[in-house]
């Protein structure tokens, strides 16, 4: 029956004039012809690499400026899709019109972007829930505050190696965004223990804490945060050279819902606090002293394995 079919549009068309055929093939549907904004946007561009709509912009004027209406309505942009760098004129370009952006990462960029790229973008797009500022080092604490001021729905906010970070700056953040739930300040070295207790009276919905690198903080920090985030699943205290075992042991009481630790090169740290989160299956950076020896002694003599451990 198909072929009865292709048949009888094969004859059709053979009964076509020329002039009908071409009307008829001047009518047939191409990408553009569909809606931009209802399915193209929604249902094809969000399935393209970044990088390859930069380049799609450069095949006409109707492609560019249907790739200005998916810039203007994405939800993510991360400049990492479009290759290692990203110039500041493109980045600029590519965000002027859009008020729609859930999550923006920079860290891509961090070898260029000052406040005056960040903000303009940070203050037209109050509807963000991640922001992703690691290692931009050109920004200055004016950054973090706008932020904090333009995005009260913020979730999760990484500045790792921001060292610009100060106390007033956190302090912004943690009035502002309550509902905070991720939080990465490592190597963020000017905070010390009183802006972190005042972070943790304010989000106690925070699920992820990293205050690693930093020699500030102590068991008062550590504590507080145990007591105050009681949804607490992962914490970084890397390098945090004065955390010792009592407030780990704190932490182990009052944060029944944690699930990974990293206590690496916190010395004052051992396995007399460790043990218990041990027994509660929490992922831990270090591993027992027993084991660790083992591990050394195959390294450096190699017959670790065939020691008897019940001597």
């Amino acid at each position: 029956m198909i072929n009865n079919v292709r048949g009888s549009q094969d004859r059709i068309s053979m009964d076509q004039k020329p002039d009908e055929r071409t009307q008829s093939q001047s009518h047939r549907c191409q990408l553009l012809d569909l809606p931009w904004e209802d399915v193209l946007v929604t249902h094809v561009f969000c399935y393209l690499p970044l990088r390859h709509l930069v380049s799609l912009q450069c095949v006409s004027k109707s492609f560019l400026s249907l790739v200005q209406v998916y810039l203007a309505n994405c939800r993510k942009f991360d400049p990492a899709q479009t290759g290692p760098h990203i110039p500041k004129e493109a980045f600029c370009s590519m965000l002027r019109h859009n008020q729609v952006l859930h999550h923006l990462c920079v860290t891509n960029c961090s070898d260029w972007i000052t406040d005056k790229e960040l903000l303009p973008v940070v203050g037209q797009n109050q509807h963000l829930l991640r922001v992703d500022m690691r290692g931009c080092v050109h920004l200055s604490r004016h950054a973090l505050v706008a932020v904090s001021l333009s995005c009260p729905r913020l979730q999760h906010l990484s500045l790792a190696h921001c060292e610009w970070v100060d106390s007033l700056a956190l302090r912004s953040l943690a009035d502002h965004c309550s509902d905070l739930r991720s939080l990465d300040v490592t190597a963020c070295r000017q905070l010390k223990d009183e802006a972190v207790c005042y972070l943790a009276g304010k989000c106690p919905a925070l699920r992820s804490l990293s205050v690693a690198v930093n020699a500030n903080i102590t068991d008062t920090a550590v504590e507080e945060v145990a007591k105050k985030c009681r949804e607490l699943e992962r914490l970084d205290l890397t390098g945090c050279l004065r955390v010792r075992n009592e407030a780990i042991r704190t932490l182990a009481e009052y944060c029944p819902k944690l699930q990974s630790l990293k206590v690496n090169h916190c010395h004052n740290v051992t396995e007399s606090s460790l043990g218990v989160l041990r027994r509660r299956n929490v992922e831990i950076d270090v591993e027992p002293p027993l084991q660790r020896a083992l591990v050394l002694l195959q390294d450096v003599v190699g017959f670790a394995p065939f020691i008897n451990l019940q001597i």
